[in-house]
Order: structure tokens, then C-alpha cells, then sequence
């Protein structure tokens, strides 16, 4: 559905029958795999597999609750950082950019609708320049080579882990600490299932599209460890990583059997022909304008969810959603259904835990899953202040050389000269990522700028 021109490689082998081949792809579920060696007639090929953990990556999740203010809490302390901030339609590209420059926080936007100049002009800017943000679709991120990109935040839910996993993952690669952070809601569920229903393929590749977004919401809805889920769907085992935000701060989850029960009863009775908004104000005992016209006051379930507040009930309703109890009918604007998993809880069969938080990470460095917090300390006194003449020098010979920042020294590189404060020459030479042409090229400005800010 993606690429269907894809699909017409299958002819390079009966074409090209003695010339060899080999299918390499970035992100792919065991189906997927599956579909590669079939569709390319690649059945005898041997298959390499490397881990899907990308470590250095701390993945933090929450309930969509004022976006923007939300994206602003998490940028607070990240000014100056490179990152991508990944919405849903070319709209709220723009918007994001326009709103984030405005906050303080320089930002583009990248989508396929903007003149191809402009595109690749705040493409080249984002790369060259430092702490830039790109407000982007998936148009932007193919090819991307930017080792120093700090975060990755999405403002609207991707369709499936595969999509997500290979978008966090242009955060971070330089192996230095990073963030993947995303906001979602049932609302983001809706539209993606529209999409996938409007979508004009065929029916199996609508089931496969669904089952991958429901993948993806029980990544959200977990209160085990992130990247244990997200390594699980490739198949790799992996132990709790210490370093998501379940891990740093374990949600709190309660037995809510009954009120699950409760608000699956409401949804039948009211007709499951509305959304959360209506199912909840009918729990809580609100007798609306719109709960008197359908005279939904009269019904048994009105008023009786007095143990959760709105906020609570709306929650339960989002899980009950991403568990499979519920369905959302975008054709009928958002209205919840039953569905047959419904039924064992209906029935007292089932029990239902609630997660009743969206945990928030602690600050500071934690154990990552393979890496210690010990390995990446943060500047300080003396050290932050040439560190920051050292970005500065970089970013002022990197406009001179018109390269990005990076291909003179990676960010870690650059903190290690910081801590380290060579005086010569030659103990310049032993920091990892000054090689023996970079050492001729800056090793005297380095050392001089050194011993003037000593």
C-alpha cells in the first residue's frame, strides 16, 4: 500500500537471473521479512539479523492533554538541541513551526506540499545548522544523516511500531543520550483507522494495516517496560531497560473490573451510537442538553460511575479501546461499539486493570540497557563553559567550510576535549574522534582556544 511500484521488483531476478542480490530494510516485523524473500524470490538467500535495541534512547509516552503545552514542558531545558517533531497533516506542520519559533525554540517545516527549494533549503539548514528543530511529516527523514539529533517527538500517533521505531530512531545516533517522546489520544486512533479504511487497498492488507495499529496502541497502553514491547515485536527478547518511562517511574494500575463493566454497559445502553464525551457526562450523572434530548437521564447506567471523575472515565474508555472492548466508528463520528471481546468482561468472565497514570520520567540520567548514566555526565563549572566556546568555534567553522557541524567533531567528541583539556598536540590525538587528518586540520586552533579560556 505504501510503495505498490515496489512489488514490480520481483522482475529484476527473472530479468537479471545471475546477478547478485541483496534486500537490506532498516525496520521489518517476521511478516514483513516474510513478504521480502517471497515477493523478490529470494527464498534460498541466507537472512542476517541484527538487534532492533537502540539503547541510548529513553522512549517516554503520554495521554494527549493540550498538545503544544505538553511539547513545551518536555522542551524546557532543550534549548539548542537539534530535534524532529514528527504531526500527522501538513497543517499542523506549519502551525507547530510557526507556534515553536515563536516560543523560542527556531523550528521548520518539511512537508510534501512546500515548494521543492524551500524543502531542501530547511533540509540543508537542519543539517548544517545546530540547534534547529524540523517540524515534519513522514516526507522528511529518508536518508537522513544527522548523527546529533537529541530528540524525537510525535504529535500524533504513527500507524504501526515499525513507522514509530524507524522514526525515533533518527534520534541519536552519534550513540549519545537521546529522547523519543509522543502524545496520543483515542481521537488519534480515529483517524488513523479512517485512514486505513479509506485507503484503496484490499481487504488483507486493511487487516494486516489494523492489527499493526493495534500493535502500536498496546506500546502506548502498557505498564511493563517500553522498550521490552517494542523489542518483543521484532521478536527480540530483551530483560526491563531501565530507561523508558515505565521503567523510571512504574505507573499505578488498579483492578477496574467494575467500572469497565459500567462503562461497556452505558455504551449498550445508550445505543452505541455515541463518543466518550456523552458516555462519560451519563456516568458522572450530568444531565446535559444532549443526555435530556435522548433522554439518556432515564437510563440505569446514569450516575452510576461515582468512583472515577471525568478525566478517570475517560482514561478507562481509551484503554478499554486500545485492549480491544471498544471500538471507535469514525463513520459515525467517533461513536464506541462493543466488540467481542466485550463480552467475557459483560458476562464477569474477564477481569480489566486500569492504568491510572501516564508516568513522567524523572530527570537525570538513568541506567540505560546497556549503557551506565556514569558514561554520558553532564558539564559543569568550568567544563560547560569551554565546552560552550568549543560549539561555538564548530558551529563558526562549519559555516566557513559550508559542512554541517558535525563533520568537524561529534558532540562527543567535543566533550571529551572539554573534560580532558588537552595541552598538546599529541594528547589531543588520543581523544576518540580526532583522527590523524582532523589533528592537522584543527589541532592548533583547539589547543590555543583551550589555553585561552583555561
Amino acid at each position: 500500500d505504501f510503495r505498490p511500484e515496489y512489488l514490480q521488483l520481483s522482475a529484476l531476478h527473472e530479468r537479471y537471473a545471475k546477478v547478485p542480490r541483496i534486500a537490506l530494510t532498516a525496520t521489518a516485523d517476521q511478516a514483513t521479512r516474510n513478504e521480502i524473500l517471497q515477493r523478490l524470490g529470494l527464498g534460498e538467500a541466507r537472512v542476517f539479523l541484527s538487534s532492533f535495541d537502540r539503547p541510548n534512547i529513553r522512549y517516554t509516552v503520554v495521554e494527549k492533554d493540550n498538545a503544544k503545552k505538553q511539547l513545551l514542558g518536555f522542551l524546557a531545558g532543550r534549548q539548542g538541541q537539534a530535534g524532529i517533531v514528527y504531526c500527522l497533516s501538513r497543517k499542523k506542520v506549519e502551525e507547530t513551526a510557526e507556534w515553536l519559533s515563536a516560543q523560542g525554540y527556531p523550528a521548520l517545516p518539511y512537508h510534501a506540499g512546500l515548494p521543492a527549494p524551500e524543502r531542501a533549503a530547511n533540509q540543508r539548514r537542519f543539517l548544517r545548522e545546530e540547534g534547529l528543530i524540523m517540524c515534519a511529516t513522514i516526507a522528511f527523514g529518508m536518508g537522513i544523516d544527522k548523527p546529533d539529533v537529541r530528540f524525537v517527538a510525535h504529535l500524533d500517533l504513527p500507524r504501526s511500531i515499525e513507522g514509530y521505531y524507524q522514526e525515533t530512531g533518527r534520534a541519536g545516533r552519534d550513540g549519545q543520550p537521546a529522547e523519543a517522546w509522543m502524545a496520543y489520544s483515542v481521537a488519534d486512533l480515529v483517524q488513523q483507522r479512517r485512514f486505513i479504511d479509506q485507503s484503496e487497498a484490499g481487504a488483507e492488507v486493511k487487516r494486516v494495516a489494523t492489527a499493526k495499529l493495534d500493535a502500536l496502541l498496546g506500546l502506548c497502553e502498557t505498564t511493563g517496560c517500553r522498550r521490552q514491547r517494542l523489542l518483543g515485536y521484532f521478536d527480540e527478547a530483551a530483560e526491563p531497560c531501565g530507561n523508558c518511562d515505565t521503567c523510571l517511574q512504574p505507573p499505578q494500575v488498579r483492578d477496574a473490573t467494575e467500572s469497565a463493566r459500567k462503562a461497556l454497559s452505558c455504551v449498550f445502553r445508550t445505543g452505541s451510537r455515541f463518543g466518550a464525551g456523552h458516555i462519560v457526562d451519563v456516568l458522572t450523572g450530568k444531565a446535559t442538553d444532549k443526555v435530556k434530548e435522548w433522554q439518556h437521564d432515564q437510563v440505569s447506567t446514569f450516575g452510576i460511575g461515582t468512583e472515577l471523575d471525568d478525566k478517570g472515565w475517560r482514561t478507562l474508555i481509551r484503554q478499554l479501546v486500545a485492549h480491544g472492548a471498544l471500538a471507535v466508528d469514525h463513520e459515525r463520528y467517533g461513536a464506541l461499539t462493543l466488540t467481542e471481546s466485550a463480552r467475557p468482561l459483560l458476562r464477569g468472565e474477564a477481569a480489566f486493570t486500569m492504568r491510572l497514570d501516564v508516568a513522567t520520567p524523572k530527570k537525570g540520567r538513568n541506567v540505560g540497557s546497556a549503557r551506565k548514566a556514569a558514561d554520558w555526565p553532564e558539564a559543569t563549572g568550568a567544563e560547560a563553559e569551554l565546552l560552550g566556546h568549543l560549539r561555538a568555534w564548530r558551529a563558526s567553522t562549519a559555516k566557513e567550510r559550508n559542512v554541517p557541524a558535525y563533520v568537524i567533531f561529534h558532540d562527543a567528541t567535543l566533550r571529551d576535549i572539554a573534560r580532558s583539556k588537552p595541552d598538546s598536540i599529541e594528547a589531543l590525538g588520543t581523544i576518540s574522534g580526532v583522527g590523524d587528518r582532523k589533528l592537522e586540520a584543527y589541532g592548533e586552533e583547539i589547543i590555543g582556544l583551550i589555553a585561552e579560556h583555561a
